[in-house]
Order: structure tokens, then C-alpha cells, then sequence
């Protein structure tokens, strides 16, 4: 029941008023069906659209593509201790190899080959700081790649208001959220 579920929506009672709405980054079409109507009508209402991070500006993709490696002329084998880094590497040969039996059809259709799609998700994977691999480790697995080229509920959002031509625009910059991480030390990674 519609009525039944949390939307994660605030209000703030102002003339007009305005709406916080927490998201996940998980492909939309796992979630839409859960998003309550209120929700979804907020949105619609809403005359302007702020995100966490601008998702469709080019800066922000590269600037978070650019915070993931390490310092030049480092590369992962140089700061993960050798085994990590040998089973690390037997697992993305392992993925790179299954990832062809994992697409669905429908990708396959759209030209989304797996060669492709590996070196999109796990290009350069070498010269990424330890963090950004286990992120990356993580996000490739076989329902994950199933729903790849499915826009994350914030993109699809912001995608949405660029369509209904809403202004957007992004509460953090890239740097709030590649510090603290790039921070985090290889005990906490």
C-alpha cells in the first residue's frame, strides 16, 4: 500500500514550501515502484532541484574520476600488500571473463559490450587509491551489471528535471565527498 510506506520526505513549512528527500544510489527501477506518491508529487511541484552532487556536469564526472587515483606515478601494487593485490587481480580476471554470461539481453542489443562495459567499471583500476578499488570491487557483481546503463534513482531524478526544464543544481562540491574518503587510512579501507 502506497500509504503504508516511509517516504523519506521532509518538509519545511514555508510559502512555497520546500522538500528534502533522501535517496539511494541504486538503479531507479529497483526503488521506483517504493517511491511514494507524495514524493513523486513534490518533485513534480517543485519549481527547483538540488542535488547532492550535479550527476549531469560534465566538471563533476571528471572531477570525481580525477579524485579517485592515486599520486602520479603511484600505482595500487605500490600500497596494497602484495597478496591483497594478487587476489585482487585474480578477481577481476575472474569478472572480466563471467561478465559476458551476466549481461542481459537487452544490453547485449544496445551494443553494450562486456569488454566495453569492464573497461568503463574497472578501466585504470590500477592507479585507483585502495577505497575507490573496494567501491569498485563491490559494484561488480551480477546484478549490479544487470542493471548497468539503468540511470541511479539521484541521476534519474536529475535527469527527469532537466526534461521537465527545472533549474538544478548541487549541495556539495566533488572535493566534500573525495577528501574524506581519499582520508580514510588502509586499516578503515
Amino acid at each position: 500500500q502506497q500509504s503504508d510506506l516511509n517516504s523519506f520526505l521532509w518538509t519545511i513549512k514555508r510559502d512555497p514550501p520546500s522538500y528534502f528527500f533522501g535517496t539511494i544510489h541504486v538503479p531507479y527501477t529497483r526503488v521506483w515502484d517504493f517511491v511514494p506518491e507524495n514524493s513523486k508529487k513534490a518533485f513534480h511541484q517543485s519549481h527547483i532541484v538540488y542535488f547532492e552532487l550535479d550527476l549531469t556536469d560534465p566538471y563533476t564526472i571528471s572531477a570525481l574520476t580525477s579524485c579517485q587515483l592515486l599520486p602520479q606515478g603511484k600505482n595500487l601494487q605500490d600500497v596494497l600488500p602484495h597478496d591483497i593485490y594478487r587476489r585482487l587481480k585474480q578477481h577481476l580476471e575472474y569478472v572480466k571473463l563471467m561478465m559476458p554470461s551476466w549481461m542481459t539481453p537487452d544490453q547485449q542489443g544496445k551494443e553494450l559490450y562486456a569488454d566495453y562495459l569492464f573497461n568503463a567499471i574497472a578501466g585504470n583500476w590500477e592507479r585507483k587509491r585502495p577505497v575507490w578499488v573496494m567501491l569498485m570491487v563491490n559494484s561488480l557483481t551480477e546484478v549490479d551489471i544487470k542493471s548497468r546503463g539503468v540511470p541511479v534513482l539521484d541521476l534519474y531524478l536529475a535527469q527527469e528535471a532537466e526534461r521537465l526544464r527545472k533549474p538544478t543544481g548541487a549541495v556539495e562540491k566533488v572535493e566534500e565527498q573525495c577528501h574524506p574518503l581519499n582520508g580514510l587510512n588502509f586499516s578503515q579501507v
